[in-house]
């Protein structure tokens, strides 16, 4: 293999480890929920995680938002993706969202 060929693949593998970490995960909100302080209107949602923040994209408007998240790790993988919500004076509210295919859980704080 020549050393620009060689060099190529190097650059599609690390390209193609920059997309796996990219996942999204696909919720849905029967109605309005906050995340941490961000508002959340009822509809389908892909969720992607970078770093301390949770980007939540409405898949009918496209439009994104964003709320801080604490990332943990569970036991055992998750087998299919839940959310888990807190409701507290008329407010709808995400405690935690557990990723499918993952040991990954997003934490979220009122």
């Amino acid at each position: 293999m020549s050393g620009k060929s060689l060099l190529f693949v190097g650059a599609l593998a690390l390209s193609s480890i920059g997309i796996a970490s990219a996942k999204s995960y696909d919720i849905v909100l029967d109605q309005t929920t906050k995340a941490g302080s961000t508002e959340l209107k009822p509809g389908r949602y892909a969720v992607k995680v970078d770093g301390a923040q949770a980007t939540f994209k409405d898949k009918d408007s496209s439009k994104s938002y964003t709320a801080p998240v604490t990332v943990a790790n569970s036991d055992s993988k998750f087998d299919q993706t839940t959310v888990e919500t807190d409701a507290q004076n008329g407010t709808v509210s995400i405690k935690e969202i557990d990723l499918g295919g993952s040991k990954t859980k997003l934490q979220f704080n009122p």
